[in-house]
């Protein structure tokens, strides 16, 4: 099997032989059924290979399609002129490069359809040219938009954003003028910009990120999954020297866990899929391709608390849209890929969201980690991965030096003022929340577990071991054991065959480290 890795033309991959996850029974969905869509999802989902697809379809490629769903659903196969602007390959951070991008692009279609098009602006030529393309092919106009917002985004908290969006917005808002002379339209992006962005001129758009018939047109289904790759599959087992259900398992964990509807349909993130099925093994591979800048800078500059974020129920509008004129982190942190939809309830209408999968969960609480602590990024990596190991030796007292050597190597100024204890009680609980979520990379762990009387702090189920933490700030041990006790948290474990342990931790706000603890 040839794997399309970094392959996002379609035409390629058709041609040669590499594997096409069939997604044109949709895609003949979305034309017949609509005119203008946008649709919002994380780099490297498959949003170029989609407009390619959409490019070769509406140029009537009839035979780059054979043996796929469209093929036995498209009678006509009409030749329409299309306009495909891609904006993935530049860096739009310096003046005037996004002008020079779409002039360029413009002076190739000025070439097919006449140079009587020019025009002074951007957007002048660019109405001319679809009316020009309508009257040359008596065929109205297709246009075609690879990530609309990267402009936007490269420039991100400069003066140049602003500058970048009225550029853009000047350019798409021609979408909206030229309409009769226009058969279809689709944008995609990262983000879904909203108010005084680019979409205040294309209020038209049908935006289909949350759409639930749309959820697997980009990405790969777990049905997809194990129905196309099941031999790939079987090597990778091989490889490992596992079982194919516990490579299957090992994928899930790993890349699974995107939801972008309440539909709840699971998404494997593709391009880390494909990666680990050609090497044989699991890595980071979307996540070390790089963490954008934008959302570095959005995260340090409001200090978030991914405990905030995911024990909240959301609703739609606080998640699926960022407004320019509001500095809100959730948006972006949601449509960039780093949280996704992890519940639903059909009753409030509301969302739960939470960290997608394993690779992300590491990159992501690692960058983040690194950020509140003050410390060396991977540092806090390292430091969960011994931890977790110590505990699955069943050494609880080897953890507890681990945690200790670990919490005192945190800098002293990150730590807040111990005159400000509800500060410091949350400081602790923050802590400990990060270290633990990385200490879930390899173990299953369950932060603030919900049990029938109240809510463990962390329960660490592993292969021959069970842990359930309570934690107290400037109490006792036994304190803490008690209340595991009495809520009966570890009821729920009486009949699992695994050594069971119930630990009590307190941490000291003078000291900034563990206290005391008890283990029973």
């Amino acid at each position: 099997m040839k794997y399309p890795i970094g392959i996002q033309t379609f035409e390629n991959i058709r041609n040669d032989g590499y594997v096409y996850v069939d997604k044109t029974a949709m895609i003949y969905k979305l034309v017949s059924e609509g005119q203008v869509y946008f649709l919002s999802r994380p780099r490297r989902f498959g949003k170029s290979l989609l407009l390619s697809t959409l490019h070769a379809y509406f140029e009537g490629h009839k035979e780059l399609f054979e043996g796929l769903a469209i093929a036995e659903l498209e009678k006509d196969w009409v030749t329409y002129p299309v306009f495909y602007f891609d904006f993935n390959g530049q860096d739009f951070k310096t003046k005037g490069e996004l002008k020079d991008c779409i002039n360029s692009q413009l002076c190739d279609y000025e070439e097919v359809y006449g140079r009587k098009t020019y025009n002074r602006t951007i957007g002048t030529r660019f109405k001319a040219l679809i009316k020009a393309a309508y009257e040359k092919t008596g065929q109205k106009a297709v246009v075609l938009i690879d990530e609309y917002d990267k402009p936007m985004l490269d420039a991100f908290d400069s003066p140049l954003e602003e500058k970048n969006r009225e550029t853009l917005k000047g350019f798409y808002s021609v979408l909206k003028a030229a309409d009769k002379y226009l058969r279809f339209i689709f944008l995609t992006g990262v983000t879904k910009f909203s108010q005084v962005s680019v979409f205040s001129g294309l209020n038209m758009l049908e935006d289909i990120s949350m759409v639930p018939a749309y959820d697997g047109l980009c990405g790969i289904t777990e049905q997809e999954l194990h129905d196309i790759f099941s031999g790939s599959i079987r090597e990778m087992a091989e490889e490992m020297g596992c079982t194919e259900e516990e490579a299957k398992a090992h994928l899930k964990k790993e890349y699974d866990g995107y939801h972008f509807s309440e539909k709840m349909l699971d998404v494997y993130n593709p391009f880390s899929v494909l990666n680990a099925l050609k090497n044989k093994k699991t890595s980071s591979y979307w996540f070390t391709t790089g963490t954008p800048e934008y959302l570095i800078k959005l995260l340090e500059r409001n200090n978030v608390q991914l405990t905030d974020i995911t024990k909240e129920q959301r609703t739609k509008e606080e998640f699926a849209d960022y407004k320019a004129t509001v500095e809100e982190p959730l948006p972006m942190i949601y449509q960039s890929g780093y949280l996704t939809i992890k519940g639903y309830d059909r009753e409030l209408d509301a969302y739960t969201l939470d960290i997608p999968n394993n690779e992300v969960r590491k990159g992501f609480l690692n960058m983040v980690a690194a950020g509140y602590l003050k410390n060396e990024k991977y540092k806090n990596d390292i430091e969960a991965a011994k931890m977790c190991l110590l505990l699955k030796k069943g050494d609880t007292e080897g953890f507890i030096v681990k945690m200790k050597a670990f919490l005192g190597s945190i800098p002293y100024s990150s730590h807040p003022s111990v005159k400000k204890m509800p500060a410091m009680e949350k400081h602790f609980q923050y802590t400990i929340y990060l270290i633990m979520r990385l200490m879930g990379c390899y173990g299953e762990a369950l932060v603030e577990k919900e049990y029938g009387y109240g809510r463990a702090d962390m329960v660490m189920l592993l292969k021959d071991h069970i842990y359930i933490f309570e934690y107290k700030l400037n109490g006792k041990a036994d304190e803490a054991l008690k209340q595991i006790d009495d809520r009966g948290y570890a009821e729920a474990y009486a009949e699992d065959e695994r050594q069971l342990h119930k630990v009590g931790i307190v941490f000291s706000s003078r000291t900034k480290s563990i206290s005391d603890w008890k283990e029973i």
